[in-house]
């Protein structure tokens, strides 16, 4: 009779270098939505388009994702930087570069520190515009999870694009000074300065 032989799992570290095990979301709300599920090459071709579907995609891919468009700002479009494109594979140098800066200045798994990032940036509340009488004025809701870390996202790109448009930093290292300060609460951060100024809105509504 044939020995069994025992299957070892394995560990895969995303596009080789960073191991996810280990990480974990502090951010109860935030749990079900970053996805770290470790994959080699993080690529999901639009196959998650569907409801909920970003919360299948890793949270690093949809940081690579949002460099494409980091020159958009609401219903206006400003000028994007040459280095950042709608090419997913200049788009993941930029961020592996970026990851790599972080790792040698914090000394961290810079994937954890992009997580604290993203925590510390996420708005948990902000303001719509509802009407009533014919009058229109700006009411405080709670933001659901999902788009805390759409909104979280967006803002650390645009202000790693802000910081790198016209300026002797480039994008990747814009991009690794925005994280860190994220991750650290620093209000030089344009993330952090965002959700500050979003939920100071939403307080005044109530």
């Amino acid at each position: 009779m044939a020995e069994e032989k025992s299957v070892v799992p394995l560990n895969f570290k995303i596009f080789g270098l960073y191991d996810m095990e280990g990480i974990v979301v502090n951010d109860e709300g935030l749990k079900s939505v970053i996805n770290l599920n470790p994959k080699l090459a993080l690529k999901s071709h639009g196959r998650n388009v569907q409801k909920f579907g970003q919360a299948k995609v890793n949270v690093v891919e949809r940081l690579i994702n949002k460099l494409a468009v980091a020159g958009h700002r609401g219903k206006k479009h400003r000028i994007i930087l040459g280095d950042s494109t709608g090419k997913y594979s200049k788009n993941a140098k930029i961020v592996l570069e970026a990851l790599k800066m972080v790792e040698s200045r914090t000394k961290k798994n810079p994937v954890e520190v992009l997580v604290r990032a993203v925590e510390n940036a996420a708005p948990r509340d902000e303001t719509t515009m509802i009407e009533y009488g014919g009058a229109r004025y700006p009411q405080a809701v709670d933001v659901s999870p999902m788009r805390r870390i759409s909104i979280a996202l967006k803002h650390i790109i645009h202000g790693s694009s802000d910081k790198a448009f016209g300026k002797k930093k480039n994008i990747s290292q814009a991009l690794a000074d925005e994280i860190v300060s994220a991750s650290e609460r620093n209000q030089d951060s344009f993330a952090i300065k965002k959700r500050v100024e979003a939920e100071r809105q939403a307080d005044s509504a109530r």
